[in-house]
């Protein structure tokens, strides 16, 4: 039976970095890789050792993932990891965001997720690991991040609780919860045509260590891995803090004033 693993949305970023970095921590005979642009899957086979299989879809299209069912179906796998990196974000105010973008955020960071978890689980064995990307916003409500956060936060739940679901399996979830990372997520979170949204950003974080903690944390079983000192500090502070007043202080550092117009 072939061994691999899947990983979705490596076409850039943490999804990327977690392609390269992987196969240097358990040898399969295949990966097969998830995103919409084609061209750059194909180009990053060049880069890594492991043999990859291109599956070129729109993730947040639950129809097309189908796709990827029945190539399970037909290959019947043995499937190692499951990486769900793929996702994205928007800066600006809820009212400013059109409902189909968010809508769409909850269908690839959200229902995508659970879908493709649902079509791997039944050719994964003991000593399998999932592991789903979210973010540190999950520990908090974000103003002007409102849906993004909200989704992840609803993915570090999901993967938590999964996580003890499936331990009669041996198969264990890891949510990932990156700090302000530097990938291409800023390219789509952020409106070229508006201020910018958030002007202050702590720290941000090499994504290859951000993926080499997450990779390491999936191997040690846990059900969660929060990377960097900053990252950790805010996780224990907003779990302290009243969220009412976690809110006002991003605000002010923000200078949001809680209406549409961003700084005009």
């Amino acid at each position: 039976m072939k061994k691999i693993m899947v990983i979705t949305g490596a076409s850039s970023g943490m999804g990327r970095d977690f392609v390269k970095q992987i196969e240097e921590r358990e040898k399969v005979d295949e990966i097969w890789v998830l995103a919409r642009r084609e061209d750059r899957l194909i180009e990053l086979s060049k880069e890594v050792k492991t043999p990859l299989v291109p599956i070129a879809i729109d993730l947040s299209n639950i129809e097309q993932i189908k796709t990827y069912k029945e190539k399970l179906e037909s290959e019947n796998p043995d499937v190692v990891l499951l990486a769900n990196c793929a996702g994205y974000g928007k800066f600006d105010h809820y009212e400013n965001i059109p409902l189909e973008t968010e809508l769409n955020m909850v269908d690839l960071n959200c229902k995508s997720v659970m879908t493709m978890v649902k079509y791997t689980l039944p050719y994964m064995r003991n000593g399998a690991r999932i592991v789903n990307i979210a973010s540190c916003s999950a520990f908090q409500p974000i103003p002007y991040i409102n849906v993004y956060a909200s989704t992840k936060a609803f993915l570090v739940h999901y993967s938590r609780a999964l996580n003890l679901e499936l331990k009669y399996r041996g198969i264990s979830v890891t949510a990932v919860c990156p700090f302000w990372t530097k990938t291409e997520f800023f390219d789509r979170a952020i409106n070229p045509d508006r201020k910018d949204v958030v002007i202050k950003y702590s720290v941000i974080y090499d994504s290859k260590k951000v993926v080499a903690k997450a990779i390491k944390d999936a191997y040690n079983r846990k059900d969660i891995s929060v990377y960097g000192g900053k990252n950790n500090l805010q996780r224990i502070l907003v779990k302290l803090l009243p969220h009412k007043l976690v809110m006002k202080i991003w605000s002010k550092q923000q200078k949001f004033d809680g209406t549409p117009n961003i700084r005009k």
